[in-house]
């Protein structure tokens, strides 16, 4: 709620400073013409279209700074309903881009792949610090979208490895063999929310700092 009110007190003030712009704009191009007007030479008087011509930049002047408000009042929505989502997802496990896999007690966190087109063959491998190669799980056949997965903390052999950071790799192809593009995601539970100059940031803990749309899949 507080990075709502901000946003809307933000954008209030914007607007506010906008009008007042424009209404000082447009006293001083009537404040000009009338001089004009006054101090005409009487044997060489303003033409009709010079007056119309003048009026005519001034109105062109009003309807940009009344679609600038528009526009900054459809931003300033945008920006109060994406807030409203983002607290929404507070205390929430979700899936972003990353690699981690942080093993305790025997329990991982949750991970997964993202694949962006159909792949006929999708294999994951989890290595450790190291970059030595613990487990391989084939996911076999795979549409688009977000799989999440959860790893027992076994190896290949069935032995269960050291708690610790790991972190999984992803390759898939179609049915010709053909590479495909596909990546890893990470969890995170979301701690908080706040608004950066970049925009609406989720706090993951651990996990970091993540944009709203780097989000894949809520869990």
């Amino acid at each position: 709620m507080t990075t709502v009110s901000a946003t809307s007190s933000a954008l209030t003030a914007a607007a506010a400073t906008s009008q007042s712009a424009a209404k000082e704009t447009e006293d001083r191009f009537l404040t000009m013409l009338i001089t004009q007007l006054k101090n005409q030479d009487p044997l060489n008087p303003m033409e009709n279209a010079e007056i119309t011509s003048q009026m005519a930049q001034l109105s062109t002047v009003q309807g940009i700074t009344d679609l600038n408000n528009t526009l900054m009042a459809l931003s300033g929505q945008m920006d109060m309903t994406q807030s409203m989502q983002a607290a929404a997802l507070v205390g929430k496990e979700v899936l972003v881009p990353g690699d981690k896999i942080a093993l305790g007690n025997g329990v991982a966190t949750t991970f997964g792949v993202d694949v962006v087109s159909p792949a006929a063959n999708v294999k994951v491998k989890i290595v450790d610090g190291a970059g030595q190669p613990v487990r391989t799980i084939d996911l076999g056949t795979q549409g688009i979208g977000v799989a999440s997965l959860q790893w027992d903390g076994l190896n290949d052999s069935g032995t269960a490895v050291p708690d610790g950071a790991y972190y999984a790799t992803v390759a898939a192809t179609d049915a010709d063999g053909v590479a495909v593009t596909a990546g890893t995601v990470t969890s995170g539970v979301v701690k908080g929310v706040s608004y950066a100059a970049s925009g609406l940031q989720l706090d993951l803990g651990l996990a970091g700092n993540v944009g709203l749309y780097d989000i894949r899949k809520v869990l």
